[in-house]
């Protein structure tokens, strides 16, 4: 898969995309890299930890958070990816489950785009992706909770994404998806996903797993957001052993560690990946 002007094995490797939330109120660093200066200081340090990939949100998608307007979310993040852009040679992706939004971001210059409606918010999404031609992460979400069998539920939904995704012509090479650890499920239901992600290879496409500092880690360890690396680190452990192409974190450097150590130990020792 090419993501920019890098390619990215589907196997063999998990690679690290690194957050970057240009918004004053996302639950675990809202306001601190929302001005431009502050977001290259912080796309710099992530580069050179060793991030793969940098996503750049625009509005916070936690729990309870506010909406804002397609023009607040494109003059939060356009000059950010434009200055990205041009000095920093790192794949962007864009965080938006707006198609307006992306259409801009996709004009300023981002290299993939982050859906975590998974196509299903706006018919339009799925267009504007198709057109550019460019990758796509596409995230499992719902407006309800009900579940018959979770997993097999989920599953379908996913599978219902890439109908929609194979409808609007978007090339099925090109697709990662994302379970949605955090949205639409309950604290036993997100250990669950990330202990069945094996489940989802039936869909044929790569998976990235979004967990850093979620609340399912505040919950299981009781910890503040600022008290989760450990948590985060330990569902990474994770995602490498199952298979996952991606993990989107806050903290590059000690997931680059944590990757590199578990791939050693499947490499060249005798543990059995999913």
């Amino acid at each position: 898969m090419k993501i920019g002007h890098r390619e990215f094995s589907q196997s063999g490797h998990t690679y690290l995309m690194g957050i970057l939330n240009v918004t004053p109120d996302s639950f675990s660093d809202g306001g601190t890299w929302n001005e431009i200066d502050l977001a290259l200081l912080r796309v710099e340090r992530m580069v050179e930890e060793g991030a793969d990939v940098i996503d750049i949100g625009g509005e916070s998608t936690r729990p309870g958070h506010t909406a804002i307007s397609v023009q607040e979310e494109i003059r939060r993040v356009v000059p950010v990816i434009e200055a990205v852009k041009s000095r920093f040679d790192v794949p962007l992706s864009l965080d938006t489950y707006k198609p307006d939004v992306a259409r801009a971001g996709i004009e300023s210059g981002v290299d993939m785009i982050n859906d975590i409606w998974g196509l299903k918010y706006d018919g339009r999404m799925a267009e504007v992706i198709a057109a550019s031609g460019l990758p796509c992460c596409l995230m499992h979400n719902r407006k309800d909770t009900e579940y018959q069998n979770f997993m097999q539920d989920l599953t379908s939904d996913l599978a219902e994404t890439l109908h929609l995704a194979e409808i609007a012509g978007i090339d099925g090479e090109r697709i990662i998806l994302d379970p949605g650890v955090g949205f639409a499920k309950s604290y036993q239901q997100n250990l669950e996903v990330i202990d069945c992600l094996e489940e989802l290879k039936v869909l044929g496409c790569p998976l990235l797993l979004g967990c850093s500092r979620k609340s399912v880690i505040g919950i299981t360890l009781n910890k503040p957001v600022e008290e989760r690396l450990e948590g985060t680190l330990a569902t990474t452990v994770v995602g490498v052993m199952k298979g996952c192409m991606f993990v989107r974190v806050h903290d590059v450097k000690e997931n680059i560690q944590v990757i590199r150590m578990t791939e050693a130990i499947l490499k060249e020792g005798k543990v059995n990946v999913f």
